[in-house]
């Protein structure tokens, strides 16, 4: 690329003109994912591992397919987590004993160990994403996000964080 060549490096007017709310969301999520990606990449985790381990850490030993379901990924996407998280030793999948066709998940003691690294980890970036913030602000930031979330819940199908009646574990 010579030095004359034009750099689109300005976010996309289109997007900020027609979508300034959804545009700013995206790019917080970005942002979010990539920082707490470089966090995480000290315990030996991948951005969204962590959420599957706080699942089992929550819930205990779960069947694969409510994993699934309470993650709202793809079941290819969750299994290859499953299977990294395995081969690292931090989980162990195995038949249930109650239905010997379902597949249970279970965090290991290593994988036990890295709960209080993984939640230092999610509370040191909601400090320095509410940094500047008051404790009000951040309040009151958390509750319109959570209205966002739920206009949205209808166009979020599946995802069981928005869908009613959703089981925690």
């Amino acid at each position: 690329m010579s030095g004359t060549d034009p750099v689109c490096t300005e976010p996309p007017l289109a997007a900020t003109r027609c979508g300034p709310v959804g545009h700013a969301l995206a790019r917080v999520a970005r942002m979010h994912r990539i920082a707490m990606g470089r966090r995480l990449r000290e315990l030996g985790l991948y951005p969204g591992q962590e959420l599957m381990m706080m699942r089992l850490w929550d819930c205990g030993p779960v069947r694969q397919s409510e994993l699934i379901q309470s993650l709202g990924l793809d079941p290819s996407t969750v299994t290859k987590m499953l299977q990294r998280l395995e081969q690292s030793g931090h989980v162990r999948r195995g038949p249930d004993p109650a239905d010997r066709r379902a597949v249970l998940v279970e965090a290991t003691e290593k994988g036990q160990a890295l709960r209080a690294g993984v939640e230092d980890a999610w509370r040191d970036l909601e400090a320095c994403s509410l940094d500047g913030l008051s404790t009000t602000d951040g309040a009151e930031l958390s509750r319109l996000l959570g209205l966002v979330a739920e206009n949205l819940r209808g166009e979020a199908e599946g995802a069981v964080d928005y869908a009613p009646g959703a089981r925690a574990c």
